[in-house]
């Protein structure tokens, strides 16, 4: 949950608290987290469009060949298609054969001769050219359809706790390098006084070490992640090779190789910048900074363009510079607005973020912003493809969504930019004059003069604080005195460790409470503080949704889908099992129904009934008879009469559902000779 933030017009003490670096990383990546926590396995952008013979299909004679249509370009091996008879077994021969030609992505694999009559099931599983994992299924009959025996997994490619590991070491390396990017870039071009600032410092370098070991992460899990779905497999070398040879593996080691120069870059800023006092020398190693940090983060930024969504589909020569344009600008937007979010929150007072780097960044900002509605644009045309897939599909609903964040985010932005035009750059003097003026009527009497530094925290100007007295809500709990020791006796004193130890505690958590005083005197700089805040806080929101949004199937292929009337491209999810109350009407005439569809998914499928009375016991209807109707296709009904096994059970074998979608069952039941009644119910049909 994330924190609300004050009231612009409040001030007060609460509105400077300081807020911990620890806290502030853990605002952006907590709220993603409960998002990805929540968010169902990722769907691809590669989608099955067609097959021979097409799913539910009833032929005379057995293929020779099983063919697989995609809409876009897949990767598979021999063992991506089997196809299995109505006992289980493998009846392929096992070898891969790519069909497609003149742009059509088609797979198939060769049957062995004398196959016997009955349902057939096609189990297949591939990897899109935009990295993600897809599998399905669907079945065909030759003769007749028949009973099948054939148990499929469960678990969608891609999802159960590989998965969902998998999202969020995703996640982390998008956040890592937002966070990387963005603030050595507002430290290089609006703050080069904040390269000494220790929180910025500790912001970069865990900021790298996320990203490296997220990157790391990926790696590993890719394996399993892709094929078995087992977390043990994670350190499965012989995974672990195959990954190394696709074009996801490759862009992982990339990334892990230009985090090497990025560390350098790191090492660099850090040292020799910090520690450059000439003008024109700092000038020289900032141009070459900028230069080499934007060529590695270009480069960090690639590994991405060059293995996901920009890499597939129409334009890819335009798609990937524009993709890693669109990550720079994300970076430095979002990354810098954090570092400034800690810059005013744990610069030292004496040295206060002034409204020339805070307006420095407000113009960085803007450029990215322009960046990004001209980078979306274009990805949301090419990936949307159309104004009814904008509103009708999952990846236009997201995109909705995306962006009434971004303009929430740029009105944020303008609150910010008012309470920048506010600041001085008028050093601590300006925000000290204020705390002492309010500093007697609050924590002294007011004939005892209060003494008001700008300590840094770390032991610098503590001298100067303390003759000030913390307030009660900022000084730490008074500790219980030791013995006074004898008068002249300096050297008991000074060898007491537990009262040194105790004094420095003392002199430390004054200190402190000074140097909050003195931040908290400038009540422009604390509104900026919220304002930031919570565009900070809409960023998190914002990068997660983006994070689901490259998982989730666009909506110019899921038109396509729909256009061919494609099946098979989901997994089964298992039996439906739903009861129906009904009242015929007549003398005992009320009950329920529980039914049993398995597996609920196109193809053949086994129906079980249950009639029981208000009292619990099986009740031996007369008759009892079933219909399908799909509305939004305009199939059915189709009329399935089950056969009475026992009392107040009927039972049919092979009902045949044609395509997945939300079917409408409809039951008629008969309690007598002239009373019955028809009650219906949506089957959710994989």
């Amino acid at each position: 949950m994330l924190p609300t933030a004050p009231r612009l017009g409040r001030t007060g003490p609460r509105l400077g608290r300081t807020v911990p670096l620890l806290h502030l990383v853990l605002l952006f990546v907590a709220t993603a987290g409960a998002l990805l926590a929540g968010a169902t396995p990722a769907s691809a952008h590669a989608a099955l469009t067609g097959s021979d013979p097409k799913q539910g299909a009833v032929v005379q004679q057995a293929p020779e060949v099983v063919t697989l249509q995609f809409s876009e370009q897949v990767s598979m091996s021999d063992d991506s298609i089997r196809v299995l008879d109505p006992k289980g077994k493998r009846v392929d021969t096992g070898k891969l054969r790519e069909l497609g030609s003149g742009g059509t992505v088609k797979y198939g694999v060769g049957l062995h001769s004398g196959l016997p009559e009955g349902t057939f099931t096609v189990a297949w599983k591939a990897v899109s050219a935009d990295s993600h994992p897809i599998s399905g299924a669907f079945s065909f009959s030759v003769g007749a359809p028949s009973q099948t025996s054939v148990a499929l997994p469960e678990q969608q490619a891609g999802g159960g706790t590989v998965g969902t590991l998998y999202d969020i070491a995703r996640y982390v390396s998008y956040a890592a390098f937002a966070l990387v990017v963005g603030a050595a870039a507002f430290v290089l071009a609006c703050w080069p006084r904040g390269v000494a600032v220790t929180a910025l410092q500790r912001l970069i370098a865990y900021s790298w070490v996320a990203l490296a070991g997220s990157t790391v992460a990926l790696l590993l899990l890719r394996g399993p992640y892709t094929d078995s779905g087992k977390l043990a497999d994670v350190l499965n070398l012989g995974l672990l090779g195959e990954v190394l040879n696709t074009k996801t593996g490759a862009a992982l080691i990339s990334r892990m190789l230009l985090l090497g120069a990025a560390a350098l870059f790191i090492v660099v800023l850090f040292g020799a910048y910090a520690k450059r006092e000439d003008p024109a020398e700092k000038r020289d190693l900032t141009f070459g900074l900028a230069v080499g940090g934007g060529v590695v983060a270009a480069g960090i930024a690639s590994t991405w363009a060059f293995a996901e969504h920009a890499s597939t589909g129409i334009q890819t020569a335009v798609a990937m510079p524009v993709d890693v344009l669109h990550l720079l600008a994300v970076a430095v937007w979002f990354g810098g607005l954090t570092a400034l979010l800690v810059a005013l929150h744990r610069a030292p007072a004496d040295q206060p973020v002034g409204r020339n780097a805070v307006r420095r960044f407000s113009r960085l900002a803007f450029g990215s912003v322009l960046v990004l509605v001209a980078t979306g644009l274009y990805q949301s045309w090419r990936q949307v493809g159309s104004w009814n897939a904008l509103v009708s599909t999952a990846y236009g609903q997201l995109l909705l969504v995306k962006i009434g964040l971004v303009v929430v985010l740029v009105g944020l932005a303008s609150i910010s930019r008012r309470w920048t035009a506010r600041l001085t750059d008028g050093g601590a003097h300006v925000v000290e004059q204020r705390a002492a003026e309010s500093a007697p009527t609050r924590d002294a009497p007011a004939d005892e003069p209060v003494s008001v530094g700008a300590g840094s925290g770390s032991g610098a100007g503590a001298g100067s604080v303390e003759s000030a007295r913390p307030s009660a809500e900022d000084a730490p709990e008074p500790e219980p005195a030791t013995e006074p020791t004898p008068e002249g006796d300096d050297s008991d004193r000074d060898e007491d460790p537990v009262r040194a130890a105790q004094l420095a505690r003392q002199r430390a958590a004054v200190a402190k409470a000074g140097e909050k005083r003195v931040r908290d005197a400038d009540p422009d700089r604390s509104g900026l503080r919220r304002t930031v805040l919570a565009e900070a806080a809409v960023a998190v929101v914002l990068l997660a949704v983006t994070t689901v949004l490259t998982a989730t199937e666009p909506g110019r292929t899921q038109e396509q889908v729909d256009k061919a009337g494609a099946a098979g491209s989901v997994v089964a999810s298992g039996p439906v099992k739903i009861e129906l109350p009904f009242d015929t009407g007549g003398q005992d005439g009320k009950g329920t129904l529980r039914l049993e569809l398995d597996p609920a998914r196109t193809g053949a499928n086994t129906l079980h009934v249950y009639a029981e009375r208000p009292n619990g016991k099986a009740f031996d209807l007369p008759e009892v008879k079933l219909a399908f109707t799909l509305k939004a296709k305009d199939v059915g009904p189709l009329p399935v009469a089950p056969d009475r096994v026992s009392t107040g059970h009927w039972s049919s074998t092979g009902v045949q559902m044609p395509m997945p979608g939300d079917w409408q069952l409809s039951v008629t039941v008969r309690s007598s000779d002239i009373d019955q009644v028809t009650v219906h119910k949506n089957v959710k049909i994989g």
